[in-house]
């Protein structure tokens, strides 16, 4: 499958008691290059029961489960609804040493005309106990509706209101946009410029940007074949785990075009995440990948 093309344009226990960690079965690759998270979006879906899930696995041991498997999931409904610190904390608590979660933040702040008046919005997020995940708290998706345009001045009033730390924990944040407009070098160079992440997703619906534009790479993987018993070819699958070395090591992929320069060379970590499409396959895509990129 090929990475995106695109020109470049001028314009605890129940006793309460806190359990010992596992170490994760698939952890991340480090070393000279950053880390490698792969997963998929939540873990609560009815197909994957008896599929990725063991028959007869209860339904609290989820999380619990995929976490075991995977190393690292996207948290959905922080996006919809407020979450309370002490749901962050069980979630938390129920993941191996080594596991990160990426948090989707709220609607509220992303689906409105101005986008530079979400301050409200951005603080509330944070004060209802994000931080309590910990050292499991990965990037936070800032996702945009499909119908909002790029406009310069609200974009950077928007990314200017997001912190970069929290209750003295530093927060990672990528913005997904969805409309053509934002395949413009202006766009890659207001995240550059706050080292926030655009996200690189490879479906057949979003704008097509490649562009590396933080210290951490966030990529969303949609084109999973439901005939495919881990979702993608062999071959794809090779692909995708050789893109995201790539990014780790601070390179641009060989099928990537990109709006603007290349960033500089470094060590990145990379967040990639297998989504929607055929989703009761995204699990198996995403284990074959960790298997990939943790024999290397």
């Amino acid at each position: 499958m090929a990475a995106p093309k695109t020109r470049a344009r001028t314009a605890k226990t129940d006793s309460g008691k806190t359990k010992k960690k596992k170490e994760s079965g698939k952890s991340a690759k480090a070393g000279a290059a950053g880390r490698i998270f792969v997963g998929v979006g939540g873990w609560t879906f009815e197909p994957w029961r008896g599929v990725f899930y063991p028959k007869g696995l209860p339904h609290a041991r989820e999380l619990d489960y995929a976490a075991q498997h995977l190393t690292s999931i996207e948290i959905n409904g922080t996006f919809y609804r407020t979450q309370k610190p002490a749901t962050f904390r069980s979630w938390r608590d129920a993941v191996p040493d080594g596991f990160v979660f990426a948090v989707k933040g709220p609607r509220y702040a992303t689906h409105r005309r101005q986008l530079a008046g979400a301050a409200d919005s951005i603080r509330w997020f944070f004060e209802s106990g994000v931080t309590e995940l910990g050292d499991r708290l990965g990037p936070i998706l800032w996702q945009l509706m499909p119908t909002a345009k790029f406009d310069e001045a609200d974009m950077a009033g928007f990314l200017d209101l997001l912190p970069h730390e929290v209750n003295g924990r530093r927060i990672r944040h990528a913005v997904e946009v969805r409309h053509e407009s934002f395949a413009d070098a202006r766009f890659v160079r207001l995240l550059r410029a706050r080292n926030v992440a655009a996200v690189l997703v490879f479906s057949d619906k979003h704008v097509p940007i490649a562009d590396v534009t933080a210290d951490f790479v966030y990529a969303r993987i949609e084109h999973a074949d439901e005939s495919l018993p881990e979702g993608y070819t062999p071959a794809a699958l090779d692909a995708w785990a050789q893109r995201m070395r790539v990014w780790s090591q601070g390179g641009v992929p060989k099928d990537a075009t990109l709006l603007e320069k290349a960033a500089p060379v470094q060590p990145r970590d990379v967040f990639a995440y297998f989504i929607s499409a055929a989703k009761v396959r995204n699990p198996a895509a995403a284990m074959a990948v960790i298997e990939r990129v943790s024999a290397n």
